[in-house]
């Protein structure tokens, strides 16, 4: 099979999956127990009347799907309702044209909440994911290069460790550290910093950046070496390792040109699954040291019970996963030739 025809293929899987997450995503927190007028605001002095403005300000009074009013299926609704004045027809308009509904706290557009958030995750998870892959790649080459050697084993030691450890004792135990040395421990900038000059407010929110950042690359760096250094090992006791070395061939000129190519097919599948997951990992890293971030988002809309954003954030962090899983097919088949012929 050519590369055409597998890129068009994992392509075409890609919008039905995209496509079935959309209506999952819909049907999901229409399933949940609870009034969705009254879980936004939550005041028991809140009158009938106050609750029937808001079932109609959200869209709420409209039937589920044609014919039904809930997802309960004894709550039969009226089958003459026109099926594109219900809430699931609404939902997809809504989303063709780039709208996810309106927070239930804040009655703000939710795309314009979580885009004003995802820019901040980005910046913090792109940094972190940079330097645990660079950091863990070379972590991982040189333990499984002096396999077997103290320099093997204390990489593994540290990367086990690492690895183990909760996302957010690390980022409390950080945050003592920080605290001890000068560093900002929560937000993303100082209060008044717009004023300063462009350079000094990178470099406000770089300092701001360092312990989320420091968590984030110790936790996945760990991961990185382990599966580095085994695939690594695996690759350098293949027989055309052997004939290379027989041929005289330096230990930098196997592992540049025939050793890492090969090596790199399960980081790559780690790295692409964890770029898609890492928005919705990022939340402890975010609650600990206030990062005003999606995974933030995520954890106030819950204890809110804000389903709009929830639902939105939800259907953004599917959507990222699946794009990053469709990076990893197409790279790769790029890294090996073999995939192409299957």
């Amino acid at each position: 099979m050519n590369r055409t025809r597998i890129l068009l293929r994992k392509i075409a899987w890609s919008i039905f999956t995209i496509l079935f997450v959309i209506v999952l995503n819909f049907f999901l927190f229409r399933v949940l127990p609870g009034d969705p007028a009254r879980a936004g605001v939550r005041d028991p002095r809140l009158k009938k009347e106050a609750v029937e403005m808001l079932r109609v300000r959200f869209g709420l009074d409209k039937p589920v799907i044609n014919c039904f009013d809930s997802l309960n299926p004894i709550e039969f609704g009226s089958c003459a309702v026109n099926p594109m004045e219900t809430q699931f027809f609404i939902y997809v308009r809504n989303l063709v044209q780039g709208e996810l509904g309106f927070s239930y706290h804040s009655n703000r557009p939710v795309a314009e909440l979580l885009a004003q958030r995802l820019w901040n995750t980005v910046l913090l998870i792109g940094a972190g994911q940079i330097l645990s892959i660079i950091f863990g790649m070379i972590f991982g080459i040189l333990a499984a290069w002096k396999a077997r050697t103290a320099i093997d084993y204390g990489a593994v030691m540290a990367s086990l460790i690492a690895w183990s450890l909760p996302t957010f004792w690390l980022g409390i135990i950080l945050l003592f550290w920080g605290s001890a040395n000068g560093f900002p421990l929560a937000g993303k900038a100082t209060p008044g910093a717009s004023s300063l000059p462009l350079l000094q407010q990178w470099g406000d929110i770089a300092r701001h950046m360092f312990l989320p950042t420091l968590t984030y690359t110790i936790v996945y760096m760990g991961e990185y070496t382990l599966i580095m250094r085994s695939s690594l090992i695996d690759v350098l006791s293949e027989d055309y390792i052997l004939t290379a070395k027989a041929k005289g061939l330096s230990m930098f000129q196997i592992l540049k040109d025939h050793a890492l190519k090969n090596a790199m097919l399960p980081l790559v599948t780690v790295i692409a699954i964890n770029l898609g997951f890492t928005v919705a990992g990022a939340i402890q890293i975010e609650a600990v040291f206030s990062w005003p971030g999606l995974g933030s988002a995520i954890f106030e809309a819950v204890g809110r019970r804000d389903f709009p954003v929830l639902q939105g954030a939800f259907l953004l962090i599917a959507v990222a996963v699946i794009l990053a899983n469709l990076v990893a097919d197409l790279t790769y088949t790029y890294l090996d030739p073999r995939v192409q012929t299957e």
